[in-house]
């Protein structure tokens, strides 16, 4: 083959390449343009972040409706009382929303989510501060002990050690009472007992009554063990003397809550105990008024109304935090209460267990 042939050989044999190249260099960008479209398509389809989690959105506003209009809820079956009771727990669903809001991108459940957030920090953010106050005229406490206290006296001598100034007891039992007595004797040389309710003081007492509110055997007689027999009177008044002058005290133990599986969540016996109780304090003439027991619900309650209406929580006005009181082991209600009127809450807290299964409370009150 001459130099001639050989170059117009690999001339075309170049040329042949070079085609080669150029369609390879067409398709590929035939491909990328297609690729492109197919992602152009793909994210044009994708919802946007204001139509991503409706679902959750929904569910956040739906919380937020039920924190804000939780008044409203029918209470028929109890239902009411049973989301009052529990109303500060439904801010768990607040970071768990939120948690699945993120995890799926949504500005709309984001969004949606301020309302109950708003609305439970309006309901409950002023308890998570601490407002007490150093000082007070005089320390109250009170605690359920338990009808079937294994160690009334172990009891007895814990209460005695908290420098209550005055102290109520509720549920006691004729076989307990005793007990009581004798262990307080020392620190308390006035108290009264009136059926299952007592109140132990360092200061003189007067006036002391039962008050009628109303209370029939019902279900909680079918609660107790059967050795042990309880009266039916759990609510008293006394007029303690101070150096600032008489203080009206009331000591009660409303009617407990059942779950029953027809009736719902079960409060007949409570709530018409708490209006009788409202009805007592509106007739009480003593402007300076301390209520003192276990009322079986917390003060969000639309049932006690007329008692709350008239008198303000110690926790809620000088205390720390939420200051649970039941179950003792592991509290999640606020049932215990300390309710005022004509006297400033100075502090309010939560006493360590004793053997009863309620925490016991204390406040700090001046005049």
């Amino acid at each position: 083959m001459t130099g001639g042939e050989r170059g117009q050989t690999i001339t075309q044999v170049d040329t042949a390449e070079t085609g080669q190249g150029d369609a390879g260099r067409r398709d590929t960008g035939v491909g990328t343009w297609r690729a492109r479209i197919r992602r152009a398509i793909r994210a044009a389809s994708r919802p946007s972040p204001w139509k991503r989690g409706l679902v959750l959105a929904a569910l956040a506003l739906l919380l937020g409706l039920i924190l804000l209009l939780h008044a409203q809820i029918t209470d028929r079956g109890g239902l009411g009382s049973l989301v009052e009771t529990f109303l500060p727990w439904f801010g768990l669903f607040i970071p768990v929303l939120l948690i699945g809001a993120l995890w799926r991108r949504s500005a709309s459940a984001v969004a949606a989510l301020l309302l109950p957030a708003v609305v439970w920090l309006n309901l409950f953010g002023g308890l998570l501060g601490d407002k007490s106050r150093l000082g007070g005229d005089l320390t109250v406490a009170e605690q359920n002990v338990n009808a079937d206290n294994p160690d009334p006296a172990g009891t007895a001598r814990d209460l005695a050690a908290s420098g209550a100034d005055v102290l109520a007891l509720v549920e006691l039992t004729p076989q307990a009472t005793g007990t009581y007595e004798k262990e307080l004797a020392k620190a308390y040389p006035y108290h009264t007992v009136q059926g299952t309710v007592g109140l132990w003081s360092k200061l003189p007492l007067s006036d002391t009554q039962p008050v009628d509110i109303q209370m029939d055997a019902g279900p909680l007689a079918a609660t107790k063990p059967v050795d042990i027999k309880m009266a039916y009177n759990r609510a008293l008044r006394a007029t303690v003397a101070t150096d600032q002058g008489p203080l009206a005290v009331y000591v009660a133990h409303l009617g407990s809550v059942r779950v029953n599986p027809r009736a719902g969540f079960w409060t007949a016996h409570r709530d018409r105990n708490a209006q009788a109780l409202g009805e007592a304090i509106a007739a009480e003439r003593n402007e300076r008024v301390v209520l003192l027991g276990d009322l079986n619900g917390t003060m969000d309650d639309r049932v006690f109304a007329s008692i709350t209406s008239q008198l303000r929580s110690a926790q809620g006005e000088a205390g720390k935090g939420f200051g649970f009181t039941w179950p003792a082991k592991f509290p999640v209600v606020r049932i215990d209460q300390i309710l005022v009127r004509g006297v400033k809450p100075e502090s309010s807290w939560v006493l360590p267990a004793t053997g009863g299964d309620h925490l016991p409370v204390a406040a700090s009150i001046s005049w």
